[in-house]
């Protein structure tokens, strides 16, 4: 029986019940009437619960999701999704020189760009080298961690221990690995066939490489001033529906039901705050090398088709790193600094990155940096979810000085959505390298400057072409 994952309504209000704990509403009433109706939890790993509901039980589902979504959150002030009130909120908002503080409003929903750069003005877009780096090391980073994507953080030590691969320097393998092991921790079913050492031969499709194609396509139709619109309307021209999960999933279905953004990211949509628009960032981080509030207005606009606060915050501080990164002359820890700059400093996402760059400064050991995030944020928050992926993020990159297999080897190493924050880190590692030929052979040769993706005139794409056409964006005015 087909159980269509992340939009059956009984199994997004266990979700939406875990997002008002975190979000400070007060749920006890209707949690406990979902209890006495026999609602479950949600499920902690998979997209759909295993068996089929009552259609009353549905009924109701869809009701108190409803009820959920009207409580305010006492948070919401220290947390906008508005990007004007975003931008007030944040004191060291980066503006340009010649262009006052941003933010007041009087351009039209879905289009706020503060100030940047005119055409004349831009710095010049990095070079075609340091945007194929970039793509290579989102690449490598998405593919390190793919095998072991929803698995505990104890089975991928026990996995790359086994293969005297800990921390991970090259990629999974089951080679040498007890089967007892294997049977107890079994690899992800969708990726183990292309994505362990032994099988890979090119980039396997994912979501992590596909948004970066798709937002590279949505520039060249659109350009810069594109609209929260335009998103919507090229998703539904040129992503299928299946290659959708969690937040994207739900907003594709809100689309064809008739909402428009913003409301697209509120329905329904209990995944809000995971890490969906933070993998959809890169492009605008590529496309304004040293402009890091042009690419967080831009994330921003990308963002709210599918996500609020800190799934929002998430892509803009990711979006703002990556455009200091492209400059080619900033390290590690400025990108990082940059990125706080755009996101609320009271916010969560704020102060669980402040605190994971902390830990990792203060421990040489990353394992015990990951074993105090996981025991900060492990009982709390699903393992999508943005928070705790980002502040890995942050601390992955600070640990390892920006060095590229340090990086992708630390995000991948510390669990939770390893596939994502490993492209992620891999992209911003690969952009301070330079150039493909600064990352190792042993990562970059068994992609085959080859990428499969759904996204229509692009399978087999080489990463060198994907970066000619990121360079021509750039320096688009």
């Amino acid at each position: 029986m087909l159980r269509l994952t992340w939009v059956q309504p009984e199994d997004l209000v266990g979700h939406e019940l875990r997002q008002a704990r975190q979000d400070g509403r007060d749920a006890t009433a209707i949690e406990a009437r979902w209890t006495a109706a026999g609602g479950h939890q949600a499920p902690p790993r998979a997209g759909a619960s295993p068996t089929p509901t009552a259609r009353g039980l549905r009924r109701l589902a869809a009701e108190l999701l409803d009820e959920l979504a009207a409580l305010t959150s006492p948070l919401a002030p220290d947390e906008p999704t508005d990007l004007p009130a975003i931008v007030r909120r944040c004191p060291d908002w980066p503006t340009p020189p010649g262009h006052g503080h941003p933010g007041t409003g009087g351009t039209p929903a879905g289009r706020h760009r503060p100030p940047g750069p005119g055409p004349q003005e831009r710095r010049a877009a990095p070079d075609p080298a340091r945007l194929e780096a970039a793509w290579l090391g989102r690449a490598v980073g998405c593919l390190l961690g793919k095998p072991v994507e929803k698995l505990p953080l104890s089975a991928i030590r026990g996995l790359g221990r086994a293969a005297g691969n800990w921390p991970p320097t090259r990629y999974f393998t089951a080679r040498g690995v007890p089967a007892r092991l294997l049977a107890a921790h079994p690899w992800n079913r969708r990726s183990a066939g292309t994505s362990l050492a032994e099988n890979i031969d090119g980039m396997p499709e994912d979501d992590d490489l596909d948004y970066p194609v798709l937002n590279l396509l949505l520039l060249r139709r659109h350009g810069r001033d594109f609209g929260t619109e335009d998103v919507a309307r090229l998703w539904l021209e040129e992503l299928p529906a299946g290659r959708t999960f969690t937040a994207e999933r739900v907003a594709y279905r809100n689309l064809l039901d008739g909402l428009e953004p913003p409301d697209t990211a509120r329905h329904r949509n209990p995944f809000r705050e995971w890490i969906g628009a933070l993998i959809r960032a890169d492009v605008h981080g590529w496309t304004n090398p040293g402009d890091p509030g042009a690419a967080a207005a831009q994330a921003h606009r990308d963002a709210t088709l599918t996500h609020t606060a800190s799934g929002v915050h998430a892509a803009m501080f990711t979006a703002a790193a990556i455009a200091t990164a492209a400059t080619g002359d900033a390290d590690v820890h400025t990108c990082l600094r940059a990125g706080l700059t755009v996101v609320p400093p009271r916010s969560r996402l704020a102060r669980a990155v402040r605190h994971a760059v902390e830990l990792a400064t203060t421990h040489a050991d990353f394992d015990t940096v990951v074993d105090t995030l996981h025991a900060l944020h492990g009982p709390t928050h699903h393992w999508v979810h943005a928070v705790p992926n980002t502040a890995l993020l942050a601390a992955a990159l600070t640990h390892a000085d920006g060095d590229f297999t340090g990086s992708i080897s630390r995000a991948v190493s510390g669990g939770w959505d390893t596939d994502s924050v490993g492209a992620t880190a891999g992209s911003i590692a690969g952009l301070l390298a330079g150039g493909p030929d600064a990352l190792p052979e042993h990562w970059t040769a068994p992609l085959g400057n080859r990428l499969a993706t759904s996204v229509a005139g692009c399978d087999g794409i080489g990463f060198d072409t994907l970066a000619q056409l990121t360079h021509r964006e750039a320096t688009r005015p």
